[in-house]
């Protein structure tokens, strides 16, 4: 896919983040003095251009809560994109709020944010059956795995829609010119093995406004979803302004 038409999902976990620090223990979670609102800023980025919103609300609840996600699901005009654990506790609130996109993702309470890929193949009987519920209620499935062809040929198996490469080891090797060329090339492999099974290639986890012009050179990408670094870069200059500059990069600005 030409880099001109990747599309851009702005992950808005880390709004809730800022705002749980002060109210996570208040009867509200929105209106009045209770701020940030994350449904506002997801709004916000769709009026600059962004084509989806991601949001991950996790089992312990640290940022993103679930009637956020009911919320989102109310308001926003784009796409929804619920990032979640492998659980059917996560599969039943899913089939509930019905997001365009679910993205499997592994989840520890121990990490800051998700580190590293789903094992797809070492739980292939539970994707799978996740994948399928998804599917029976309208609801297309992402699976949120590192390049490597074992796991990329068993989310194909499951009959997950998409897969999202995890860019974080090429984010935190991109100072070190031997490891960065490595982690790239083997996303690089990994997407064109992903399009021979028929996947549509998404990628996330570390992108940012420096290393996203080598990014959006990975063959056949469809999306990219971005937190951290968009909302970092909103604090300077605007949420607005922060979409539209990430949108102008993916587009080879």
């Amino acid at each position: 896919m030409s880099s001109k038409s990747i599309l851009l999902g702005v992950n808005i976990d880390h709004v809730a983040t800022v705002r749980q620090a002060r109210y996570k223990d208040s009867p509200r979670g929105c209106g009045q003095f209770v701020e940030p609102d994350p449904i506002t800023v997801a709004l916000l980025c769709e009026k600059a251009g962004a084509q989806g919103i991601t949001v991950h609300p996790r089992e312990d609840a640290r940022h993103i809560q679930q009637a956020d996600v009911r919320r989102l699901r109310e308001c926003i005009a784009t796409r929804l994109n619920m990032e979640m654990a492998a659980t059917d506790e996560m599969l039943a609130f899913a089939l509930e709020v019905v997001p365009e996109t679910i993205c499997v993702v592994p989840e520890s309470r121990e990490e800051v944010t998700t580190e590293g890929g789903l094992e797809v193949a070492g739980q292939f009987d539970r994707i799978e059956r996740i994948v399928k519920a998804a599917a029976d209620a309208g609801i297309e499935s992402s699976l949120f795995i590192d390049p490597v062809p074992e796991q990329i040929q068993a989310s194909a198996k499951a009959g997950a829609k998409y897969i999202e490469l995890h860019t974080g080891a090429y984010a935190n090797a991109y100072y070190m010119a031997s490891e960065r060329q490595a982690e790239y090339d083997r996303l690089v492999e990994g997407a064109r093995l992903a399009d021979e099974l028929g996947l549509i290639v998404n990628a996330g986890h570390g992108i940012n406004y420096v290393n996203v012009s080598e990014v959006i050179t990975i063959p056949f990408l469809h999306e990219l979803n971005i937190g951290h670094s968009i909302i970092s870069r909103a604090l300077f200059f605007g949420i607005d302004e922060a979409v539209r500059e990430m949108k102008a990069l993916m587009a080879g600005a």
